[in-house]
């Protein structure tokens, strides 16, 4: 499985972003996707998973402002992120569990200036 992916960019406290995570293949199949965070100086964090049953999980961080969604046509993940605050700044990485293995994507930048 490669992930590839994208949407980080700088955006005020308040603003709004998009993540998108394309996976080779379909990711039907896929027990888990989501996306993690790794802000400097911090362990890689847990921000939001999908399940291929739709069911969802969200670190208690971003509960309420953060929405995970997956088109199993597209092979695509999508994070939502709305309301943003400085907190939220780190690199955002795509995840996926297939099979007892463990995948990640290179990375999208958020940074959240004023």
């Amino acid at each position: 499985v490669q992930l590839q992916a994208s949407g980080g960019g700088l955006v005020q406290p308040g603003g709004s972003l998009r993540l998108s995570c394309a996976a080779s293949g379909s990711i039907a199949s896929i027990n888990v996707m989501g996306w993690f965070r790794q802000a400097p100086g911090k362990q890689r964090e847990l921000v939001a998973i999908i399940s291929n049953g739709g069911s969802t999980n969200y670190a208690d961080s971003v509960k309420g402002r953060f929405t995970i969604s997956r088109d199993n046509g597209l092979s695509t993940v999508y994070l939502q992120m709305n309301s943003l605050k400085f907190e939220d700044t780190a690199v955002y990485y795509c995840y996926a569990y297939l099979r007892g293995n463990v995948y990640w994507g290179q990375g999208t930048q958020v940074t959240v200036s004023s």
